[in-house]
């Protein structure tokens, strides 16, 4: 398991496409804890562009405040789960929530 969360200025980004990074989290499965953060820079913007580069990165599910259905579809289609909603500067604890399953 990765999970990738999009960032903007710091923060988590509020609408997926504005994303200027993603915080990337490998996921030890056994003790579900998570690896260190790394971040990436994603290739320009363009339509369809973010989740498949997101799968080649080895993303399985994406954090996100905001994403329209046409893009959490194409995630999807792309085996890469979606969970919107999230708000705010700690990547870190909403990746851990996460796999403690506190954001469904």
């Amino acid at each position: 398991m990765k999970i990738a969360i999009p960032v903007h200025q710091g923060r988590i980004s509020e609408h997926f496409g504005g994303a200027e990074a993603f915080a990337f989290y490998s996921v030890d499965e056994s003790s579900r804890t998570l690896g260190e953060r790394q971040l990436g820079a994603p290739p320009e913007h363009g339509r369809g562009i973010f989740p498949v580069w997101l799968r080649q990165q080895g993303a399985t599910v994406v954090l996100a405040g905001g994403m329209g259905p046409r893009a959490a579809g194409i995630l999807a289609q792309h085996g890469i789960e979606v969970v919107t909603g999230i708000r705010g500067e700690d990547q870190d604890a909403d990746a851990q929530d996460d796999l403690d399953g506190s954001l469904d």
